[in-house]
């Protein structure tokens, strides 16, 4: 509501409260804290919520469908999880099996990410090497599919394109070794283009410009550093 804390300087609708007749996603729902369990317990038993700062029940009619990867049974055990929550989620459950145990997905998803990433990114992704299906197809994935859409957004960062590539700087073995996360994709991005930069002498155009080994568009590229806060070095004097 209005004016209920600082900042509220308009009324805004919640998720619930657009979801109205209708279905909402509950994505993680076992990293809820407990007093976001009791919230959500009312919302399911009564169908209904009091927005912040407005004392007034709000009606709702919705479909919730909830995920999450943890073992729910084991956290209401252990108290981290209401059981009574659990009885009312819990009722048309659906077991995912985690990606290593369905590789015949991990083509489909490929390409839709390539295909999204693609035009992110300004740039064509529209093949895959073989060798870079089969590292993706032997690796364990113990982030599942969030962890494959990370590392194929890495590979489109730094593959020139047209063909998407995994090489040794997401994996570091064969095996299932997880990528390095400690950057954020934005900051694989930025020392990548200025690598690129750098080896061609800051040249963005012509065939041995820097937007033609990165595989993108001069004006493209120059959005992105732009974004990135990619800047030439000023000349020492």
């Amino acid at each position: 509501e209005k004016g209920a804390f600082t900042g509220a300087l308009a009324k805004r609708i919640g998720r619930f409260e657009l979801a109205d007749g209708g279905t909402i996603f509950l994505d993680e729902v076992g990293e809820l804290p407990l007093d976001a369990q009791v919230k959500l317990l009312r919302v399911l038993q009564e169908r209904e919520f009091e927005r912040i700062g407005s004392g007034r029940s709000t009606k709702v009619n919705i479909r919730v469908i909830a995920a999450t990867n943890r073992d729910l049974p084991a956290a209401v055990k252990v108290g981290s999880f209401r059981s009574d929550l659990l009885y009312r989620l819990n009722v048309f459950p659906i077991d995912l099996p985690p990606l290593r145990n369905r590789t015949s997905d991990i083509p489909l998803f490929v390409r839709t990410f390539a295909g999204r990433l693609s035009k992110k990114f300004g740039k064509r992704l529209d093949q895959i090497s073989q060798q870079t299906m089969d590292r993706l197809m032997r690796y364990a994935w113990p982030g599942n599919v969030r962890e494959l859409e990370n590392v194929i957004e890495r590979a489109a960062i730094l593959s020139p394109g047209p063909v998407l590539q995994v090489d040794e700087v997401l994996f570091q073995s064969d095996q299932a070794v997880a990528p390095d996360t400690s950057r954020t994709l934005e900051e694989v991005e930025r020392a990548h283009i200025t690598l690129v930069l750098q080896e061609v002498d800051w040249v963005v155009e012509g065939k041995q410009g820097a937007a033609t080994r990165l595989g993108l568009h001069p004006n493209t590229l120059r959005s992105r550093m732009q974004k990135l806060g990619i800047k030439k070095p000023r000349p020492s004097s």
